[in-house]
């Protein structure tokens, strides 16, 4: 059975009528019978916010060390309550979804935060879910190290 993965940035996602404009599309789609994943970002700006949270909590004398496995553990959250808006969104229309967030889905990464790579990806529960016609909403930009903690794959990651 064929498989699509759909991407939708920033800017698609930016606010709850534009999310609302992607359930419509990806419905649309589920509707011709397509069994999708669909990878989001976090609403437009957000990210840029969260940097700024994460930094002014660090202050100025924080060493990196201390600082970035926290840095990617606050910026990932955007991603995180657009895949989960999403999520809510199609499931107003009546369709089955469920969002996914990186270290679900076992998508590992280096110990790199804040410009993660990806090292390998246990997709061992996301086929089962998309073939029975679920909607797979992933939190792009993400995933997890060896030692669980979240990483960021970098601006423009996902």
């Amino acid at each position: 059975m064929a498989r699509t993965v759909l991407k939708f940035g920033g800017t698609s996602v930016a606010d709850l009528d534009r999310i609302a404009n992607v359930a419509d599309i990806v419905a649309d789609r589920a509707a011709k019978g397509e069994h999708m994943a669909v990878v989001v970002s976090a609403m437009s700006g957000e990210t840029n916010k969260l940097v700024g949270y994460a930094e002014g909590a660090a202050g100025d004398n924080l060493p990196r060390e201390q600082f970035d496995d926290e840095y990617d553990v606050v910026v990932a959250s955007g991603e995180q309550v657009t895949a989960g808006l999403l999520a809510l969104a199609l499931r107003r229309r009546g369709l089955k979804a469920r969002s996914w967030l990186g270290w679900q889905l076992r998508l590992k990464t280096n110990k790199s935060h804040g410009r993660a790579r990806i090292m390998g990806f246990d997709d061992s529960m996301l086929p089962d879910a998309v073939d029975a016609g679920e909607i797979a909403v992933i939190a792009g930009f993400q995933g997890v190290t060896d030692d669980e903690r979240v990483a960021t794959l970098g601006r423009g990651g996902s």
